[in-house]
């Protein structure tokens, strides 16, 4: 393309709207379903269950320590596909392009994106571009939409959760949240968090044959893990007690954190998942997340226990000795992460 930034010309359907998207998304996608840039994909029918997703990405900056918004959108997807017993297999593709965008930025995010489609073995089959006038976005936004094949031997619900389930979480908490925090306020921190954003499918798939004994997945992104943790107690009689000195938190992350007085339980992750399986399963799921590069900071983080109120609780035993309840973030303790 001649130009260096977009252009209100590059969403108006013409020239320049055929231009962009042949140049720069047909370039990169257009070797399956999206060649000659049919309105929908057709796409073979699945003969298991089929497992729908879609996802909107508005992080600012769409830039940060570890990543960007390409390879977000990918890995949020694909994550969520997968933490619902799912194999991703498909993704759509929507750009919201700011008037004024510089063009090497789109194609650094389009690359990232790229390879993270590459690297998770998903396709982007179909999509759309818009460009909005300048000042109407934060230079880009994405929505994604993914399709996957329901895996056989999960059976999935908070409801199968009862006392005595350990709850698992596959590495450190909270580095996508400290990393975007730290890039959004200009804080300048030598070897400062980065983002965790990357895929749990693989984790998902190797524990495949141990599904009977998995009650639930979430990877626990706005909100942390409180708020997903919060969720399952909320009208069950059951309590989760987690023990703070084994939650995995990285040096990075911790840092930030005491300087700027944040829970870490409350911030996002974007390349973590969170699972509650049945006692008997926990070192068998450790033993095989710790073989692989993705689950190597595995850990068991807490236990579900009856209700001694009748109401669902969240403790928290922390490391001085004490305990203490753990609510849900109250507001948006940091907007746009993702």
């Amino acid at each position: 393309m001649r130009e260096k930034y977009i252009q209100l010309g590059h969403g108006g359907g013409g020239r320049m709207a055929r231009e962009l998207i042949a140049e720069e998304i047909v370039s990169r996608f257009g070797d399956g379903p999206l060649r000659g840039l049919p309105d929908a994909a057709t796409l073979p029918v699945l003969n298991i269950g089929t497992v729908f997703t879609t996802d909107s990405f508005v992080v600012q900056p769409f830039e940060f320590p570890g990543g960007n918004i390409g390879d977000l959108a990918v890995h949020g997807t694909v994550n969520d596909l997968a933490v619902a017993g799912a194999r991703p297999l498909w993704l759509s593709l929507a750009l919201i392009l700011e008037e004024g965008l510089p063009l090497t930025d789109l194609r650094r995010v389009l690359d990232s994106l790229k390879h993270a489609a590459d690297d998770c073995g998903v396709t982007v089959v179909t999509g759309d571009t818009k460009v909005v006038a300048r000042g109407q976005a934060d230079g880009i936004y994405i929505n994604t939409a993914g399709i996957g094949a329901a895996l056989e031997g999960f059976s999935l619900s908070p409801d199968n959760m009862m006392p005595g389930d350990r709850v698992l979480v596959s590495g450190s908490v909270g580095d996508h949240g400290a990393a975007v925090l730290t890039a959004r306020e200009g804080i300048d921190l030598v070897n400062g968090p980065d983002s965790d954003s990357a895929p749990v499918h693989r984790l998902v798939l190797a524990v495949q044959h141990l599904g009977s004994a998995v009650r639930f997945m979430r990877d626990p992104t706005r909100g942390g893990l409180a708020s997903v943790l919060n969720e399952l107690v909320e009208e069950r009689d059951i309590d989760i007690v987690l023990s703070e000195a084994t939650i995995p938190v990285s040096k990075r992350t911790n840092a930030v954190t005491e300087i700027l007085g944040l829970d870490v339980l409350h911030l996002a992750s974007e390349g973590r998942m969170l699972l509650v399986c049945a006692a008997d399963a926990e070192e068998r799921i450790l033993d095989v997340w710790h073989n692989m590069q993705e689950g190597a900071g595995a850990a068991t983080i807490g236990v579900v226990k009856k209700s001694d109120g009748g109401c669902g609780r969240l403790i928290l035993d922390t490391r001085a000795g004490g305990r203490r309840l753990v609510d849900s973030p109250r507001g948006e303790l940091l907007p746009r992460i993702c």
